[in-house]
This record gives structure tokens, sequence and C-alpha cells, in this order.
């Protein structure tokens, strides 16, 4: 079977977990990607020593696209809460610039580790930290503080474009201890993953520009166009197919689907 065919069965499933888990499809797609890459072009070639960079910017550039249409699919139905969502998007792209441009400057299997290391750590802070998995449902939405509007805001960016992933494996835990539900803290995970998208995309394409021109294929910096492409066809088809479910799901169901999906990607990511 083609790549490219692969690529956009795994698209369709990363514009799934967006809309569901707000996951901006990087924890799907940079593993699968990853993998791929190495396996088409052997991992001493220019693609397979390029390959977690080339993972990482693509899958960036893709949130761009999924993350858009889930947010409007999520506004649709109502389930966005722009009071929250507005004052952290400046301090994410500012972020995300910086955590791209040091992606780029790092080493490949540095990448893959920090993203591996960053996962787990996520994984144990949602089941032993309490907010996450349990929630009264009678407890009121407390504010996000001035450092978490900034600083922590400029945080999640650097990390989430650093590591090629939507801004939802911090926003949600983060929007969930504030007494949000599953539903509402994976919505507000969309509109936060573009200013991520948009500013690390830029970013892995023209600080990447010179570095990539032995790379086979088409790629505008570390961004593969052909992956590009098939994951996109598959992310639209992903994103309508989802939007039925949206609000629908029993609380405990999302929150231990979400902690699975992480699980998952750790696995796979992991395993050489």
């Amino acid at each position: 079977m083609s790549i490219y065919l692969v690529l956009a069965a795994f698209g369709g499933l990363a514009g799934v977990t967006t809309v569901l888990f707000g996951f901006g499809g990087g924890f799907v797609v940079v593993p699968l990607l990853y993998r791929a890459l190495i396996l088409a072009h052997g991992a001493d070639s220019a693609v397979g020593q390029a390959a977690m960079h080339i993972a990482v910017a693509t899958s960036t550039c893709v949130m761009i696209v999924s993350a858009s249409l889930a947010t409007r699919r999520h506004q649709r139905a109502g389930t966005l809460d722009g009071a929250l969502v507005r004052p952290l998007l400046a301090f994410i792209g500012i972020g995300a610039v910086v955590g791209a441009s040091l992606a780029v400057a790092a080493r490949g299997e540095f990448v893959r580790w920090a993203f591996i290391a960053y996962l787990g750590a996520t994984i144990l802070d949602c089941l032993f930290r309490p907010g996450f998995m349990t929630r009264d449902a009678a407890a009121v939405v407390r504010p996000l503080s001035r450092g978490v509007t900034t600083l922590g805001s400029f945080v999640i960016g650097l990390v989430a474009a650093f590591l090629g992933v939507g801004g939802s494996v911090m926003t949600v835990p983060l929007m969930r201890r504030r007494g949000i539900d599953m539903t509402r803290a994976t919505a507000m995970a969309n509109p936060l993953s573009l200013p991520i998208a948009l500013a690390g995309t830029a970013t892995y394409m023209l600080l990447a520009w010179r570095s990539t021109a032995t790379l086979e294929g088409w790629h505008i910096g570390y961004v593969d166009v052909p992956a590009f492409a098939a994951l996109v066809a598959g992310s639209l088809v992903g994103v309508r197919a989802a939007a039925p479910l949206i609000g629908r799901m029993p609380e405990r169901v999302h929150t231990w689907g979400y902690i699975a999906l992480l699980v998952l990607v750790l696995a796979g990511m992991a395993l050489r």
C-alpha cells in the first residue's frame, strides 16, 4: 500500500482526535511520520537523519488546517469560551516561535526523547495529581491568573512547537483544574493550537530553508509537502466524521480516552 494512503488514513484519525480531544493531530502524526520516513528512506539517509524534524514541522503545518476546522465545529456546537481563550493567544504564539527555533537547532534524537519524556510526565500528572480525572459538577470555574496568561501560555507555545503537537497536552489539564468539563476543555485546545501552528510552521520553513536543500522529495524547509497533502486530505474526513460526537461522550469515557491515547502514542514513539 502506498505510504501516502497510509498517511491519509492516519490523517483521518488525527482529525477525529483533534475534534474529540483537542490534540491538533500532532500526537498521531509525529510518531507515524517519523516511522514512515525511516522505513521509506533508511535511518542513515539525509531524510532519515532529519526524520524527527520533518515529522514535527509537517505535523505543525497540518495543525493549521485541522485545528481551524475543529475550532469552527466547536463554535457551531457552542462549546468554546472565548473569554478564557483570547488572553492566552498572543503569548502562546511568541512561545511557539521560540520553541520551533530551538527545535531546528536541536538534534533530532534529542527532540524524540523530549517528546517521550514530556508525554510520560503528562500521563503521570493527569493520573496522580488531583483535578484532572474527577470533577465536581457543581464546581465554579476559576479564572486564569496573570502568570498563567503570560508566562504560562508562553511556555505552552514553546513546548508545543518544539514537539510539534497542539497545546492540548498542557491546556486540557490546565482547564480541567480550573473546573471546566472535558468537552469544553478539549474544545478550547483547538483555537489555542492555531497560533502554535502558524508561528511554528513559519519558523520551521524559514530557519530550515538552507539546511534542507539535500533532502529527497518536495520540502519547504522541514515541511514534507506530499505528506502534508495526504494528512490534510484524511484530516478533512476525520473532522467531519467526529463532529456529531461533540458533547455526547460521557465525562468519564472522555477523560480516560484522553489518557489512553497518550499512552498509545508514548508506546509507539518509544519503540524503535
